[in-house]
């Protein structure tokens, strides 16, 4: 069980949020996305699209948990939780945030470095950065996320 790596140029948003579907139509509870990358490469967009993927709402209101550090979404595929920890301080641990129990559902994460020693293993890694008018998104994680099933 190898961990593929790929790398793909995304020359709109249009093309984001149709990774984010994509992706989305493979995730199953237990499923941690890890968005990594700059300030503006657009993570936030991603699990927005990522989100409404999910829910089957195109124009559901997913607003950035940055000062809320979570939101819980109950989708036909369960519990979606997106974590945003660019705020995140050792006062405020990830138990109070309810991690383990949003783990028996599917858990994007924004700066998943704060995760520490608590980053599943077998997470999907999503590194974006700005490419021109575009995005690079660089994927890491199980083969069958890169099955073109």
């Amino acid at each position: 069980m190898g961990m593929p790596d790929s790398r793909l140029i995304l020359p709109d948003e249009d093309a984001t949020r149709a990774l984010a579907a994509a992706i989305a139509a493979k995730a199953r509870p237990g499923d941690v996305l890890l968005l990594s990358g700059p300030l503006g490469a657009g993570k936030t967009s991603f699990a927005r699209a990522f989100i409404r993927a999910c829910a089957g709402v195109p124009d559901l209101e997913v607003p950035s948990p940055t000062f809320t550090l979570v939101q819980g979404y109950e989708t036909p595929v369960g519990l979606v939780s997106h974590y945003d920890l660019w705020r995140l301080d050792g006062s405020l641990g990830l138990a109070e945030l309810g991690w383990d129990d949003a783990l028996a559902g599917i858990v994007l994460v924004e700066w998943p470095d704060r995760l520490g020693g608590l980053t599943p293993p077998d997470a999907l890694h999503i590194r974006l950065s700005l490419a021109g008018q575009g995005r690079e998104i660089e994927l890491s994680g199980e083969t069958r996320w890169f099955d073109a099933s």
